[in-house]
């Protein structure tokens, strides 16, 4: 008797399960891409006297300087960027795109045209810089050329994010404070500045980042100079081949002091989305 057609027809095959592989394989590689030499990066600076070879004199150095520049260049990108996020978010004025577009470039330049440019602009054959030797300034090769070249490379990143975050203000909202009397200023710092504390938080925060890790811009413009202009990723760079055990605790710093940065902004983006 021959078999019933039930019989001979191939079994279904699940298509939910198959298919989910396509996502799995590659998210998983490049998952291991980013895991793996972060995890090794972990594992051997842990077990390579960490806190000895941090507290040491060229690693501490380094740290001490890397940490001060950043705040300055974060305190300077808040209170200057934030007036200019402001300007972009809420106001119309001829040249605004360009702008913009002058903000964003040092996001995509890489370092080292970054740092060429400054060095163009505010070095001692620079644009300005037979001015600025008038006032008996110099900035290359100075502590205050690594803030420079910090803010440089790091404000576009507080500026975007403030200039969204100011621009997602219900605009009802700041036409009732105008109707009732209040002021540009008025308007600005009691409305606008306590609706967008978590978007300024989080560009602070990756401002911060940013400049802790800058390298290309601040070799070209400020130098190599130990105790003066030598930050924690120059300090890596240079002492690869002297003292990997220093290179190791200043780079276990860097991923540990940026990942923390990293999950605070991450639970301040959660808190605000409620996921």
């Amino acid at each position: 008797m021959p078999p019933s057609l039930k019989e001979c027809d191939p079994q279904p095959v699940d298509s939910r399960r198959t298919g989910v592989w396509l996502f799995i394989v590659p998210s998983v590689l490049m998952a291991a891409l980013f895991g793996i030499p972060l995890f090794a990066l972990v594992w051997r600076g842990v077990h390579s006297d960490f806190l000895g070879h941090l507290l040491s004199p060229a690693a501490f150095t380094a740290l001490r300087l890397s940490l001060g520049t950043s705040l300055v260049s974060v305190l300077v990108i808040l209170m200057a960027g934030t007036p200019l996020a402001y300007l972009l978010a809420v106001k119309r004025f001829p040249g605004r795109h360009l702008v913009e577009l002058l903000i964003d470039l040092p996001i995509v330049l890489p370092p080292s045209v970054a740092g060429l440019a400054l060095l163009m602009a505010f070095g001692r054959r620079g644009l300005l810089g037979s001015t600025l030797a008038f006032f008996g300034i110099s900035l290359p090769f100075t502590t205050a050329a690594v803030v420079v070249a910090q803010i440089f490379v790091a404000a576009p990143f507080f500026i975007r994010a403030a200039r969204m975050g100011f621009a997602s203000v219900d605009r009802h909202m700041a036409e009732l404070a105008v109707t009732e009397g209040a002021g540009s200023w008025q308007l600005f710092w009691n409305v606008m500045l306590p609706l967008c504390r978590r978007p300024i938080l989080n560009g602070l925060i990756l401002s911060w980042t940013r400049a802790l890790g800058e390298f290309g811009a601040t070799i070209l413009f400020a130098g190599n100079l130990a105790g003066r202009t030598q930050t924690m990723p120059l300090a890596i760079y240079m002492g690869f081949e002297r003292d990997l055990g220093v290179v190791l605790a200043l780079s276990l710093f860097l991923l540990l002091f940026s990942a923390l940065l990293l999950a605070l902004l991450r639970h301040f983006e959660s808190r605000q989305t409620g996921y």
